[in-house]
């Protein structure tokens, strides 16, 4: 098959079709280098310009403040549900603080607990986390290491806004999801990751935003590879890179850029989008059922389930018919999962709302 469906995966997702053709462009050698990135030293000057650009092109998308450094590093979320909490909690003699939205927020906490004392200051679990709590709800100890989020929950498909006020105590992100998918206060935060995969590139890279006085906490004799002093002091390269995901992340940020104008008319998008798919559920009569309580909405992962699980299983079927692929849900939870990142086109939301509509009409 040539012809490209609509993919509505949750990671690894959708990628700009302009970031695809480039990189198709340039697989067999990059301009003025002679050989491909696939190819090229992680020492080399073309490196360096890639990887310079990949900085600089974050820090101009979320306007990142001067004490703040950009790394890239490996392992994905679930290294860094580890290195957050060795990095920063163990041998602290103090407690960390996690707020537990869904899936992602649990596995983060349980290797935090490997580490030292953790506290748990809201859990959804009672209402299947289906909605988020207000900010004003939570009591953060100004006592804590830090405090840990989630910003958007994929499975469960559910989507802070904004931040706790977390006074003297570091905040950190799981922004795995959402990362770059709007505008962030960074100067509220002590360190934000994500993983590539979802709406920045590819899978094998994982980018960190963190404040100088965290790197500066770093203990000494932790291992090389799970200190984030170690990767600020070697640019990124305490080892070997993945060279070609930073690559590609480095086009998606450029496209951001210079195709969508930036990630304030990318969360305007990115809105709209969702709001298509929401619209539907909500006029369905009850056919679709929304998973997500309408305050906690994810602009990322649209999650709902349908009358019986059989005709999921045929929702699921027919759509892939259609060129709608990928929607069935987290095989925790089931239902039906549309996720929606920064690379999925309007049109793709668009056919998939069709659908849908043609879909109840005729099953419900």
């Amino acid at each position: 098959m040539t012809e490209r469906v609509f993919n509505f995966s949750p990671g690894p997702a959708v990628m700009p079709v302009p970031v695809l053709e480039q990189i198709q462009g340039e697989m067999l050698a990059l301009p003025g280098v002679g050989m491909s990135v696939l190819e090229i030293s992680h020492r080399s000057k073309a490196f360096d310009a890639i990887l310079a650009e990949a900085q600089a092109l974050t820090r101009e998308l979320l306007r990142v403040p001067e004490n703040y450094r950009i790394i890239f590093l490996q392992g994905g979320a679930h290294l860094q549900f580890t290195m957050v909490a060795m990095n920063f909690l163990r041998d602290s003699g103090k407690t960390a603080e996690y707020i537990l939205t869904g899936s992602w927020g649990n596995a983060a906490i349980k290797e935090a607990q490997k580490q030292g004392p953790t506290r748990v200051v809201w859990d959804g679990k009672e209402h299947n986390y289906s909605y988020l709590p207000k900010w004003s709800e939570l009591k953060l100890s100004p006592e804590a290491v830090y405090v840990h989020f989630t910003s958007n929950e994929t499975i469960q498909g559910i989507e802070f806004v904004g931040e706790p006020e977390t006074g003297g105590v570091p905040l950190i992100c799981d922004s795995s999801s959402d990362f770059l998918s709007r505008p962030v206060a960074v100067n509220r935060y002590g360190l934000i990751y994500a993983c590539a995969q979802k709406n920045a590139g590819i899978a094998g890279v994982t980018m960190a935003v963190i404040r100088d006085d965290l790197v500066e906490r770093v203990p000494k004799a932790l291992p090389g590879m799970l200190d984030y002093s170690n990767f600020v002091k070697n640019d990124s390269r305490p080892n070997t890179p993945p060279v070609f995901a930073v690559y590609a992340f480095m086009l998606v940020a450029r496209w951001l850029k210079n195709e969508i104008g930036g990630l304030e008319k990318m969360a305007a998008l990115n809105q709209r989008k969702s709001k298509l798919l929401y619209d539907v559920l909500d006029s369905s009569g009850g056919f679709y059922r929304p998973h997500a309580r309408p305050d906690s909405r994810s602009q990322m992962n649209v999650t709902f389930r349908l009358p019986s699980e059989e005709l999921e299983k045929t929702f699921v079927q027919e759509a892939t018919k259609h060129q709608l692929c990928d929607l069935k849900g987290h095989r925790s939870v089931g239902g039906i999962r549309a996720s929606i990142y920064n690379a999925m086109p309007v049109a793709g939301v668009e056919t998939l709302a069709g659908f849908m509509r043609d879909f109840a009409k005729r099953s419900g």
